[in-house]
């Protein structure tokens, strides 16, 4: 890019858990991180961090009241904010988005209007997307600009864009963007199996013969990435992810941001990309700018676990890059869809492979392995084929 942004800070929570360390040695194993709930397979937070959670939620009488969301977008930029040695007086602005929003508060404040045919007098202000921004900015104490958005599974990418333009603008010095999702609630998960995209709680009769010889732990109930599935297999993760942006070159730079890219494309269906994933063509394409295509050593790839999601966006990186595809990865087979928080987990995954200079295969492909990790591309897409590519360089 013209005008260099450096990454300086970058927080996450999920199954994998709260610090980077931890993260990174949890990469490292070939373990999934996926339990059962009330049938259904889902990547939740480990006992620990719950507790986290619920101790923010207890240690301000103002918090009792928020959604899970809000609590876990507080809850990562605390950790991102102290990461990047930020205070409130820098006044640094702040884009979290979420796809579902405040899905278990929504849902609660629904029932009870059911039952007794009347609203809670909260359940509008606790229940808008703009709720997670405005609420970490105020326990930041920020007074910089404060945005949400929902821009389904590429929410937390699009902030990173957002911020991106604001600070090129010279109209903030400095951006928290991420993304935040509680999405392990009945009616979103109820939503995802109406589409029929989500994991089956017993598989097809090849793969509930196979799990009776192999160790459950040690089974990849989520396929994503691998092109010879016979079903889709997305499955749900709680979680939230946080970075830290300033322009120019800073020292303490974790990463730099060497191209952005967005692509949309016309719809066909309410929740279908393209056979060659348009939208993806344009981001990637947009992204390398005038960089070659071999520049690019990985490519973080989207590729939630279905069929025809996962075959799309292939079908995209082999237009754009032709003969000489990047190593392949993704995170999803480990810790599964976290919808609006899951592109900028892909961020901190590959933030880390640069940092470590270790490449982390999807243990059940084969794929080529990088001679050198100097440039990373993530992906990012979601329903209405809103698609983000970044370009990170070490």
């Amino acid at each position: 890019m013209q005008y260099p942004i450096s990454i300086t800070s970058m927080s996450s929570i999920s199954a994998l858990g709260k610090t980077p360390e931890t993260v990174w040695k949890n990469y490292k194993n070939n373990a999934h991180y996926f339990t059962k709930r009330d049938g259904l397979l889902v990547s939740e937070f480990p006992q620990e961090l719950k507790e986290d959670i619920e101790s923010l939620r207890t240690s301000n009488s103002k918090y009792k009241t928020l959604d899970k969301s809000v609590l876990y977008a507080i809850f990562a930029s605390r950790q991102a904010i102290k990461n990047a040695n930020w205070s409130a007086l820098d006044n640094f602005g702040v884009n979290i988005g979420s796809s579902r929003g405040a899905t278990e508060l929504f849902e609660n404040y629904h029932q009870a209007f059911l039952e007794h045919h009347k609203a809670e007098t909260l359940s509008s202000p606790t229940t808008t997307l703009g709720n997670i921004s405005s609420w970490v900015a105020h326990d930041l104490q920020t007074q910089g600009p404060e945005i949400s958005h929902s821009i389904t599974c590429s929410t937390a990418l699009h902030a990173l864009l957002n911020g991106i333009a604001w600070l090129k603008a010279d109209m903030c010095h400095a951006f928290l963007v991420g993304g935040s999702e509680a999405p392990l609630t009945p009616f979103t998960i109820a939503q995802m199996q109406a589409l029929k995209i989500y994991k089956r709680p017993n598989g097809s009769p090849a793969e509930t013969s196979q799990k009776q010889q192999t160790n459950f732990e040690h089974s990849y109930p989520n396929q994503a990435l691998n092109l010879k599935k016979t079903e889709n297999s997305m499955i749900l993760g709680e979680a939230a992810a946080m970075l830290c942006i300033e322009k120019g070159l800073s020292e303490k730079r974790l990463a730099t941001i060497a191209g952005i890219g967005y692509g949309t494309e016309l719809l066909e269906h309410n929740a279908s990309l393209s056979t060659n994933a348009d939208c993806f063509q344009r981001s990637m394409k947009m992204a390398l700018g005038t960089l070659d295509p071999d520049t690019v050593d990985v490519i973080v790839t989207h590729t939630p676990g279905t069929i025809k999601g996962d075959q799309a966006e292939i079908n995209a990186i082999e237009k754009i890059f032709c003969n000489k595809i990047p190593s392949l990865t993704t995170n999803k087979w480990k810790i599964g869809h976290s919808l609006g928080a899951s592109g900028l987990l892909s961020i901190e995954m590959a933030i880390l492979m640069l940092k470590h200079q270790e490449f982390i295969m999807v243990p059940y492909l084969e794929t080529t392995l990088p001679k050198r990790l100097s440039y990373i591309m993530i992906n990012a897409v979601g329903f209405g084929g809103n698609a983000v590519s970044i370009l990170l360089s070490k």
